[in-house]
């Protein structure tokens, strides 16, 4: 070889090859192993310029020394055993920072013609970026690992066809309701029960085709706790591919929704149960979003209508709905929704069959709460009561006969008893002439019934009329009180504020009011001995109050007063005569006449009802 390179190599190209050679090189001699020579890779990786050549390697490098090399170069230079390094570390002061680099390199004996040690060649590779890389890739691999072992979701890795279990972390195992001794074993003989189910068919295709396959609320049979049971997952199968595309490996993770999926059943089972109860009512029953769009009728809605679930139901109803009618509804529906309090009103719809003739239904809505206690829906009903309507047309028709006719006896009644009672009185028999008084009484009790019943007749067929003149509120006042007083053991009380003066309303009217609230006053306060009034102008309206201390009306009552039959009963063991028609009759006249009644009370400690009219009419 040596006359070989002699003969055809010339020492110039020898120094090239060196120089340009794409590692580091160097050579030592002597046992003091002084620089020779060295190729730029070389001394670039030292920081040092080619003056260093000739002088001791450990003397440009003495951080060298205490890292072993100056042992392993003597071994070399000594034994002439080749010593290889890989990936091995070192620390060298460059460019006046002490760090740590890594190489892989071979010192190797260099012998003279008679095959003695004169030196040591150096051949390296300066591998630091890779270790730096691998190890910043070891420390992903490592957060990623740790990440997936912690995660709260089942995460499980198969390799190959063959489906081999490689990793699964805690969900997993518990969600297999497997121990870590499966790892390592085939998916279908870890889980033998996922046999006739698809998953494992599923995972082989996707070394076929590649692609993820994801699936919602997915059942999975699975042996755990020794039972085989069922359970609900969100889950996907992600294949892991090589560089070269090819599928290695499939990522499994999935989250156990069993919980979400039997809650979600059980109400789709309450539905489907509300469902059968609305469709087996007679009512039509709906319910509607907050925007008051119907979202659903149940079947005899439908068959009533002759309608189906495709079409616009709200708008089906607002084109059965009387025509003069819908704006009060809306506002009433609108009101409703403002406030989230039920919804209660009757109104007409057309019959489906006989187009122009329309039927009564009473429409209620109660507001379906969530749990942030919002609305998020209404559910109502339509219930026809076009029947009890005309019976009660009837029973109003009825009641204004048979009132007009009881009218012309009881008058004639009412004159014979007086006309007995002032015989008696003048026969100087005062105890029959007590009782005459006693009937007349009575008789007075039966015609002011008579009359309510005709003032109700009157408001149902809003043939009610006010005959309005100015009069004189304040002498008025004391007029019905002075009439009650006569005929009340209760001491009644009037305190003005200031002079109401002239009103322009039904003075007859007023005045019945005004005595309905007294006595209704005195009836529900019977052990007491006291009854307030008051009068006070209100801005532009006189206003008029009552009060009592007497059995109150519970807060939950106090809205239903003025409705027609209703009657207040206390908690006390006391029975209060009337139809419950005074207060109904009260609040008509004064919403006619353009006021406002309303009442303050609480229970056990008395009432106080009160009325405000305009004292004059624009």
């Amino acid at each position: 070889m040596k006359s070989f390179l002699e003969q055809n190599v010339s020492q110039e190209s020898l120094i090239t090859l060196f120089s340009q050679a794409p590692v580091a090189m160097c050579l030592l001699t002597g046992d003091n192993f002084s620089i020779n020579s060295a190729n730029p890779q070389m001394l670039e990786i030292w920081s040092k310029e080619a003056s260093v050549i000739g002088r001791s390697l450990f003397e440009i490098l003495p951080e060298i020394i205490e890292q072993g090399f100056k042992e392993i170069l003597e071994n070399v230079y000594r034994t002439g055993e080749i010593f290889k390094g890989n990936k091995w570390p070192v620390f060298l002061e460059k460019y006046g920072k002490y760090e740590e680099y890594f190489f892989t390199f071979i010192f190797a004996p260099v012998y003279n013609d008679n095959k003695k040690i004169i030196g040591i060649s150096i051949v390296a590779t300066e591998v630091t970026d890779q270790i730096f890389s691998e190890r910043k890739l070891k420390e992903s691999e490592y957060r990623f690992e740790h990440l997936i072992k912690k995660s709260d979701y089942p995460i499980a890795i198969y390799r190959t066809e063959e489906l081999y279990i490689e990793f699964a972390n805690e969900q997993m195992l518990k969600t297999w309701g497997k121990s870590a001794s499966v790892i390592g074993m085939k998916l279908e003989d870890a889980l033998p029960e996922l046999e006739g189910q698809p998953f494992i068919g599923l995972l082989k295709n996707i070394f076929k085709t590649g692609e993820t396959y994801a699936s919602k609320e997915a059942s999975a049979d699975l042996m755990v706790n020794g039972k085989l049971q069922t359970f609900y997952y969100d889950f996907s199968y992600k294949p892991l591919k090589s560089p070269t595309g090819e599928v290695y490996a499939i990522l499994n993770m999935a989250v156990d929704i069993t919980d979400l999926v039997m809650a979600k059943k059980e109400i789709q089972e309450r539905e489907k149960k509300f469902r059968d109860l609305a469709d087996s009512m007679p009512q039509f029953v709906w319910t509607c979003d907050t925007k008051g769009e119907i979202t659903y009728m149940n079947k005899s809605w439908y068959r009533y209508t002759g309608s189906t679930e495709n079409e616009n139901q709200t708008s089906l109803v607002k084109r059965m709905m009387r025509p003069e009618t819908i704006a009060k509804v809306d506002q009433v529906w609108e009101d409703c929704i403002k406030t989230n309090t039920p919804f209660v009103m009757e109104y007409e719809l057309e019959d489906p069959v006989q187009k122009g003739n329309y039927r009564w239904f009473l429409g209620r809505a109660v507001p379906n709460f969530a749990e942030n206690g919002e609305v998020n829906q209404w559910t109502g009903t339509f219930t026809d009561i076009d029947e009890f309507k005309q019976l009660e047309t009837q029973k109003d028709n009825f009641l204004g006969i048979a009132s007009h006719e009881l009218k012309t006896p009881l008058t004639s009644l009412k004159l014979y008893t007086q006309f007995i009672k002032n015989n008696l009185e003048k026969a100087g028999d005062p105890k029959n002439a007590n009782v005459a008084r006693r009937m007349d009484y009575q008789i007075d009790l039966l015609t002011g019934l008579i009359n309510e019943l005709l003032d109700v007749t009157k408001i149902q067929k809003g043939q009610m009329q006010l005959n309005e003149s100015l009069f004189d509120f304040d002498k008025l006042v004391d007029e019905v009180v002075e009439e009650q007083q006569m005929t009340s053991r209760h001491k009644l009380f009037v305190s003005r504020s200031v002079a109401i003066g002239d009103v322009f309303a039904d003075r007859h009217r007023i005045s019945q009011v005004i005595a309905n609230l007294i006595s209704n006053a005195i009836k529900y306060s019977p052990d007491a001995d006291e009854v307030h009034i008051s009068t006070s102008l209100h801005g532009g309206r006189a206003q008029f109050n009552v009060k009592d201390f007497g059995i109150g009306i519970p807060k939950d009552k106090q809205s239903k007063v003025f409705e027609q039959y209703y009657r207040i009963s206390g908690s006390k063991d006391y029975t209060f005569s009337g139809l419950g028609l005074g207060l109904f009759i009260s609040a008509e006249i004064i919403r006619r006449t353009g006021g406002e009644i309303f009442v303050s009370s609480s229970e056990g400690e008395g009432s106080d009802f009160c009325f405000r009219i305009p004292k004059y009419k624009n």
